[in-house]
């Protein structure tokens, strides 16, 4: 698989990651044995960055067994947000980080579940805890000094946010929600990550399940799935959306694709320095996400999907 620089402070990853939220249940009921063959099979097709940033501690400690002979393949993305708690279907990880100091424990607590002596690429959400930008990135900066964490990473800020925390730590990459339906990300933060030189990891490539167009009915997701507090998952928004991805899927039936990896051919298509993270909890869907990084989409097609999916309105 293509290897990339992910921002320009020396951090390496393939151009296909892989998201981990689904593996402990999150999506639907998980099966720990196939989760773990989902993770050893990804490190098998060459897959290097795994993503526990949105993940709970189940997830960190299946991951960790798996890397356990194989630390030196994978490339470990994780930070506060990774507990959750037993059976519930809400994240819970941003109520344990109160204050900027409590991002050590929680860094300590992820590199114990993982068996591992360094997280790869630390994500803190550096607005979350209501202290000043500056304070939380100088926390993770002392966290990069003592060896616990080798990059930090970000989310969940605005551009000028963006910037303060750049200017008080040097940021290598921005986690953010990007798809071919959601495309948010184009308007500011992409634009400027790439002035800043820091990567993206685009979280939820797949609209958490909507692209692949399996997910046509809220009626189709259990009661601890998450995404049943996602109001994009309601009823009456879902009704609407699957109207647009009607024209998307057929682009991918023209090209004689699937829709699932129509879409994340789309996302490697803008650029090197994205690296979308597609979650899942299924061998024969992680086979399909592999096989996207092959398909190379020309621009009438390219076209039609955005006509399909144009950038959202501020």
């Amino acid at each position: 698989m293509r290897r990339v620089s992910l921002g320009g402070q020396g951090l390496v990853s393939t151009s296909l990651g892989l998201g981990c939220t689904a593996l402990t249940g999150a999506y639907g009921p998980a099966d720990p044995d196939e989760a773990m063959r989902v993770v050893l099979r990804a490190l098998d097709g060459g897959v290097s960055l795994i993503d526990l940033i949105d993940a709970d501690g189940e997830a960190e400690r299946l991951v960790g067994k798996a890397v356990a002979h194989r630390r030196d393949e994978a490339l470990i993305a994780a930070g506060p947000g990774a507990v959750r708690s037993a059976g519930a279907a809400r994240w819970e990880g941003r109520d344990c980080v109160s204050r900027p100091e409590d991002l050590g424990r929680a860094c300590d607590a992820s590199l114990a579940r993982l068996g591992i002596e360094r997280i790869d690429l630390f994500v803190v959400d550096p607005g979350a805890a209501g202290a000043p930008i500056e304070e939380t990135m100088g926390v993770a900066g002392r966290l990069q000094d003592a060896g616990k964490i080798a990059h930090i990473g970000v989310r969940g800020l605005d551009g000028h946010r963006l910037r303060r925390a750049h200017a008080a730590r040097p940021v290598a990459a921005v986690a953010v929600e990007y798809s071919l339906w959601q495309r948010r990300a184009e308007r500011e933060l992409l634009p400027l990550a790439r002035e800043l030189g820091m990567g993206v990891v685009a979280g939820r490539p797949l609209g958490r399940g909507f692209l692949t167009g399996r997910i046509t009915s809220p009626v189709q997701l259990g009661p601890g799935d998450v995404r049943r507090l996602d109001p994009r998952f309601s009823p009456e928004s879902l009704e609407a959306e699957l109207l647009r991805l009607r024209d998307a899927q057929r682009v991918a039936a023209d090209m004689d694709v699937g829709m699932g990896r129509l879409a994340i051919a789309w996302l490697l298509g803008r650029g090197g320095d994205i690296v979308p993270v597609p979650s899942t909890r299924d061998l024969v869907h992680l086979e399909m996400n592999l096989t996207a990084t092959g398909i190379l989409l020309p621009e009438p097609i390219k076209a039609r999907l955005a006509r399909a999916f144009p950038l959202e309105e501020d």
